[in-house]
């Protein structure tokens, strides 16, 4: 780059500027500094079509803090600028972007519209990533925002719905794009945010008649459809994905006879990425590639090849010519439905062998499989910090690295569930708890079990009870409780407990604040108070209990509602009566 010192008026903001398209910019912090010392950092400028007339890649809020600085004293002195050479509109977007970045990160859709620009100048994913410091899947992600309808893009811009909700949206089809904005449109169904979201795109969701390649009218299997009649779905995933499959496989036949030299019919859930794939027509060989969603949507994308294929046509370089597999799509799906029957009824007299590959599926997942991890959400840093700091928490987090070190996991990794990165997925995994003890064996499924454990359900309230857990030992009242109660009736009654009926009556018309000091002082056995061992609020106890008749204690609830079940006399069982599995097997 030239160093110059350019006059004002011949310079103009560049359309390659991040920033160009929008409003004038913010010069608060930086207009007082100008005023007093001038522009002191290069603007980033390349001539516009004559040597005379400038564009500002980078620099527009200095440019436009001279340009106020000029009207108030009537002139300025001319501006220092690096000039870049003419014509390289990918260098000039790096030098905006890079330059905005290290001042302040844009939001994430101007991020992606400058993306996309570079990857249209001719940048790859990996140059991306390599001049912004960004991995290339980060940058992959941003380009993925290309795949959102214009609406959801200024949800996203005018930051209404959250990034988790945003980068799922990325993977589901304009369809379903569509659909997820109805909802979010209604004022009785509820659009499903964050993980929700993704449950209800990979198919949590029944399967809409609409998505079906073959003919609905001719389907053996049973179809609901709503009160209108409006929308039909299949009752049963399996037999539409049989009947779904032979439709992709008569599809890509066709394909085939057309004169396509290669169908590629991608993996359920794999996402085609347009910006990993260059157009080629058919007679130089052009793909299809068949993509298929979870929820059964079939993309056909005819006429592509890879990006790195096309670079190598580019260099004249031979490809392979593509082989026809051995099999067909139908052989296939007999053979491998036959040997599936003949596994799992195999499976059935060895329930070690079960309880181990169940053990896998929990902890790695798979197309049939979804595990959440219980996150224990808190509403506030003291609540968090409560629980991260409790006895119990304690005991459970060693557990769990033990775990993790028995498993050969990476013991920074936060949880058993979700943490495995082997290369061969849910078979290592299960090869490796082959080689484990029983009791190692259900050592790791009582770190798993506790890792996807809801908090807040019924499950942990018939837990409680059949494991006759005692609080007390556990747990002790601390600021992040007793800051959050303020409601009189309530406290009044807990003075009671801790200091007893005389003193909960002489005190009863003080504040929260009073008696809430008075509740500490009997916890801590200070202010001549006599000390209150072993007290646990009665929601917090198993079985809990309300304080008034008021409701809205979910704990009291959910016990309430269980409780009948256990009046049979139910135990948990004990350790020591348990059968071994190998023994079972």
């Amino acid at each position: 780059m030239e160093l110059k010192h350019i006059d004002i008026a011949r310079l103009s903001v560049s359309s390659a500027n991040m920033r160009g398209g929008k409003k004038a910019p913010d010069l608060t912090n930086i207009l007082p500094s100008i005023r007093a010392r001038g522009i002191l950092v290069p603007l980033i400028v390349r001539e516009n079509g004559s040597p005379d007339s400038y564009e500002i890649v980078a620099g527009k809020r200095r440019y436009h803090a001279a340009l106020a600085v000029a009207e108030e004293s009537g002139s300025i002195d001319p501006l220092p600028c690096a000039v870049m050479a003419a014509g390289d509109d990918a260098a000039a977007l790096e030098a905006s972007l890079i330059e905005n970045i290290a001042r302040l990160d844009p939001d994430e859709m101007t991020r992606h519209e400058t993306f996309t620009r570079l990857v249209r100048e001719g940048r790859t994913v990996e140059d991306i990533s390599l001049t912004f410091g960004l991995t290339a899947l980060q940058v992959k992600r941003t380009l993925a925002l290309g795949n959102l309808m214009p609406r959801i893009r200024n949800l996203c811009r005018a930051e209404k719905i959250d990034a988790v909700t945003v980068r799922h949206l990325t993977l589901a089809s304009k369809a379903q794009q569509r659909a997820w904005l109805a909802l979010l449109d209604s004022e009785s169904d509820h659009a499903p945010l964050g993980q929700n979201l993704r449950a209800w795109l990979m198919g949590g969701a029944a399967i809409s008649t609409s998505a079906a390649l073959f003919d609905v009218g001719s389907y053996s299997g049973e179809i609901i459809s709503d009160l209108f009649g409006e929308d039909s779905y299949f009752a049963s995933a399996s037999d539409f994905w049989t009947a779904q499959e032979t439709a992709i496989a008569e599809r890509a036949n066709a394909y085939r006879e057309a004169g396509w030299p290669e169908v590629v019919v991608m993996e359920r859930g794999e996402y085609f990425h347009t910006w990993e794939h260059e157009r080629c027509q058919k007679k130089k060989g052009g793909r299809v590639y068949v993509a298929i969603s979870h929820r059964g949507e079939v993309t056909f994308h005819e006429g592509y090849v890879t990006a790195k294929e096309a670079r190598r046509r580019e260099t004249g370089e031979a490809l392979p010519k593509p082989v026809r597999p051995e099999i067909s799509a139908p052989v296939r799906n007999y053979v491998d439905l036959h040997r599936h029957a003949a596994v799992r009824a195999s499976l059935l007299s060895q329930p070690a062998l079960a309880l181990r590959l169940m053990l896998a599926h929990a902890i790695v997942g798979s197309p049939l499989w979804r595990v959440d991890v219980e996150k224990q959400r808190a509403n506030s840093d003291a609540i968090a910090e409560s629980v991260e700091s409790s006895a119990s928490e304690a005991l459970f987090d060693a557990k769990r690295r033990e775990v993790l070190a028995l498993l050969g996991f990476d013991a920074d990794t936060p949880t058993v569930t979700g943490g495995y990165a082997g290369d061969h997925g849910l078979p290592e995994l299960f090869v490796h708890l082959l080689g484990l003890s029983d009791e190692a064996v259900l050592s790791v499924l009582a770190v798993v079990m506790g890792d996807t454990l809801a908090a807040g359900s019924a499950t942990v309230e018939l837990l409680g009870a059949l494991l006759d857990i005692d609080m007390a030992k556990v747990w002790q009242a601390d600021d992040a409780l007793l800051d959050a109660i303020r409601d009189k009736e309530v406290i009044g009654r807990i003075v009671a407990e801790v200091a007893g009926d005389a003193v909960a009556s002489a005190n009863a018309g003080e504040s929260v604040k009073v008696q809430r000091a008075i509740v500490r002082d009997c916890l801590a056995g200070t202010n001549d108070r006599a000390k209150a061992e072993g007290w646990v609020p009665r929601w917090m106890a198993f079985p809990p209990s309300a304080y008034t008749d008021r409701g809205g204690v979910d704990s009291a609830e959910r016990w309430s509602a269980i409780a009948p079940l256990l009046e049979t006399g139910t135990e948990a069982p004990e350790e020591t009566q348990e059968q071994p599995l190998a023994q079972a097997a």
